[in-house]
Formats: C-alpha cells, sequence, structure tokens
C-alpha cells in the first residue's frame, strides 16, 4: 500500500531552511513508494530529491548511508551527493517524520537490461567494492569479502541510454562475501520467465565488473554456487516457492562454465 505525507507551506520552508535551500522554485510530489514519501524541491541552489521515511528509518542508519555516499560520490561513482543541514546532520524533522536530502539524479529506472546496461552495471558494482573496500591490511581469503550495496534492485539503479548514472539506497549496505553480491546482480537482472539466466547478459556483468576488479579463481568457481542461493532467495521472496527447486535449478544450470574466462 503507497503511501503519501503532505508537505505544508510551513514545512516546506522549514525544510528549504535546514538545508540551505534559497529561492525555492517548486515542490513536486512524487508518489512511488510503501515506506517513504519523495518530493523534488527545486532552488537557485540546484535540484534535490526530499525524502520523508515512513517508518523503519534511524539517524544513525542513515548517517552511515550519508558517509557511504560521501565516499563514493567523492570517487567517481554515480551516486547522489548527500545535502547535510546547515549544523552538519544527516537528518531533520518535519511533519512529523524524518527527513533526508540528496541531489537530483538525472535518468531514470529501467527494467530492460540489454547488454550495454548490464556491462556498465558490472562496472559500477566493481566501483562500489573497490571504493568501499577497507584499507587496512587482512587476512588472505579464498573469497574476499568486503561491503556491499546490498540492494541493487532495479527500483536503485538509474540509467541514462545504456549507461548507470546513479545508485541510490545505501541502507542496506553490509558486509559480505563480495561474489555473493555478483550472483545477486546476476540473477535480478537477467533471469527470464523460466528461471533460465541471459548467459550473455550475465557475461556482460562479470565482464564490465572486471574492468575495475579482477575476480580470484576461487571467486570463479563459487559463482554458479551463489546465483544457485541467489535465485533460490529471489524466488522464495516473490511467493514461488512451489517452483522454487524447478526454477533455481534453471539459473543454477543455465550458467555456463566459461562465464568468468
Amino acid at each position: 500500500m503507497s503511501v503519501f505525507t503532505e508537505l505544508s507551506d510551513a514545512d516546506r520552508i522549514t525544510i528549504a531552511e535546514a538545508y540551505g535551500l534559497r529561492s525555492l522554485s517548486s515542490v513536486i510530489g512524487i508518489a512511488n513508494g510503501d515506506t517513504e514519501t519523495t518530493y523534488l524541491f527545486r532552488s537557485s541552489d540546484g535540484e534535490f530529491i526530499v525524502t520523508l521515511f515512513e517508518n523503519g528509518a534511524e539517524p544513525l542508519d542513515l548517517e552511515q548511508a550519508f558517509e557511504t555516499m560521501d565516499n563514493l560520490y567523492a570517487n567517481g561513482v554515480p551516486c547522489p551527493k548527500p545535502r547535510r543541514t546547515l549544523d552538519g546532520k544527516a537528518t531533520m524533522r518535519a511533519a512529523e517524520r524524518l527527513v533526508a536530502v540528496v541531489s537530483f539524479l538525472p535518468g531514470s529506472p529501467s527494467k530492460d537490461a540489454n547488454i550495454g546496461r548490464c556491462e556498465s552495471l558490472g562496472r559500477v558494482v566493481g566501483q562500489i567494492h573497490t571504493t568501499l573496500e577497507p584499507k587496512s591490511k587482512r587476512k588472505a581469503s579464498l573469497l574476499p569479502t568486503g561491503p556491499i550495496h546490498g540492494a541493487l534492485d532495479h527500483d536503485n539503479v538509474f540509467f541514462l541510454n545504456d549507461a548507470v548514472c546513479g545508485v541510490i539506497n545505501f541502507r542496506l549496505r553490509h558486509n559480505d562475501v563480495l561474489v555473493a553480491e555478483i550472483a545477486d546482480v546476476i540473477v535480478e537482472w537477467t533471469t527470464g520467465a523460466s528461471g533460465a539466466i541471459a548467459t550473455d547478459h550475465a557475461s556482460a556483468i562479470v565482464r564490465g565488473y572486471e574492468t575495475v576488479r579482477a575476480l580470484t579463481d576461487a571467486e570463479k568457481g563459487a559463482l554458479s554456487g551463489y546465483v544457485l542461493a541467489s535465485a533460490a532467495r529471489y524466488y522464495a521472496g516473490r511467493g514461488e516457492r512451489d517452483q522454487l527447486p524447478r526454477l533455481a535449478l534453471a539459473a543454477f544450470g543455465s550458467i555456463a562454465a566459461d562465464l568468468t574466462k
């Protein structure tokens, strides 16, 4: 069930003043969520996305997401630039909701994952993993781990033509095996109705990823197993439990042995 919180004129002014948005020219509501309300604020300082969180968001979560986006943005990874309040905070409250503001991104989400978009997406996943990788030396692992985005679905990736122009929603960032996120992206973006994966599209994701970070031999060998696990979660989350074994095995079986070569 979608939600939408109306902002009064006083709320709009309060938000604009808190974030130093001068000469507010328009405020446009974007009704597209069930856990948050989104507005586009246009001002002389630029265009900004203002999000009102209906539930489940905590200031600390958003502060951590802002730190992640600051790091990625500074290193050239396409994501929104966080806007902090004049006193340096990631959030404020208005209309009895927690509020966060980021720069407006061009482009839009798309479910049409052609070869070019898959390769661009793979490249951005590689950028995220390498940028967020801890700088301190760690014990070597057969399967490298580190911070991942955690939700690279169709709603959280924006495209301009065939290039990823922005990734949003870093609230689910956490540490995991890196190849697990690659598998999640392959399943999310290249799975057909039969459960089989379009291997040319999956190969494009891996190819794009490896322009930034080369997979280890262990990761290449483990990828198909992680695809199987990811496909099982994918179909379980969509209420297709009766078909889950068949569909997950179709995904596993369609991953070619030379996918990562």
